[in-house]
């Protein structure tokens, strides 16, 4: 009887082969796994092999991204989405600046206001969240810059935008920081869930005000939701359900 042999790449007449080599590790989310895995940064050089000799070089391969558990090579750009620990990372930090932003555009007087702000940060991911500790934070914007977040010289007797300006505040601009490379992970009611839990913060203790409603169009915009969807959002969540 033959033993049934197995394929070995050595006995290849002619052929390609490529060599590769580890440059670089870390974590990645493995679209084969669909989970994060650990990865190898991989690049490779390609050679012309006759009867298991390599003979002459054919250029370089890569590089590429092989997970180390299910084997798969995928382009570099894999690495431009977020693992899921660091998507979760980045979406509590999404919803926590955006109380910090409504709280401080509309002020932190009303009880209603804090406990609906602590609310959302808690679901997203802050367990131990209290009123507390986002007036806190609210204090310590303040006495960094010597003024609340967003509050500008208003004209005597102009009521209108209540004394903010959160489009030119350090909020406005960390808004845009934690938001923005968000978006793009999100689906469109994701991103949208998102502006509503701003909406129902600003809500709670009555109708928007001028400076609410200015943060609420700068998270819609840094959401990537067109303005026309979020003044939408804005009136839908006003309407009880």
């Amino acid at each position: 009887m033959h033993a049934q042999g197995r394929y070995n790449p050595d006995r290849c007449v002619v052929g390609v082969r490529t060599v590769w080599r580890t440059v670089g590790d870390g974590e990645f989310f493995c679209p084969g796994c669909g989970g994060d895995r650990n990865y190898h940064r991989r690049t490779g050089r390609r050679r012309l092999v006759a009867f298991g000799v390599p003979l002459l070089p054919r250029g370089p391969v890569g590089p590429i991204v092989e997970c180390t558990a299910c084997r798969g090579r995928y382009a570099m750009d894999v690495l431009d989405h977020p693992t899921t620990t660091r998507f979760s990372a980045m979406l509590r930090d999404a919803v926590h600046t955006v109380a910090l932003a409504v709280l401080a555009a509309g002020g932190t007087e009303a009880r209603t206001v804090r406990r609906a702000a602590v609310g959302a940060v808690r679901a997203a991911g802050f367990a131990d969240c209290s009123e507390e500790q986002l007036v806190t934070l609210i204090e310590a914007l303040a006495a960094d810059t010597g003024r609340l977040p967003g509050r500008y010289a208003t004209p005597p007797g102009d009521a209108s935008r209540d004394g903010f300006d959160p489009c030119g505040t350090a909020l406005a601009i960390e808004l845009h920081e934690a938001l923005e490379p968000l978006a793009p992970h999100l689906a469109p009611a994701g991103r949208e869930q998102i502006l509503l839990q701003g909406a129902r913060i600003a809500l709670a203790d009555g109708p928007y005000r001028p400076a609410e409603r200015e943060v609420l169009a700068t998270v819609g915009r840094a959401l990537l939701i067109c303005p026309e969807d979020t003044d939408r959002l804005l009136a839908a969540a006003r309407t009880p359900s």
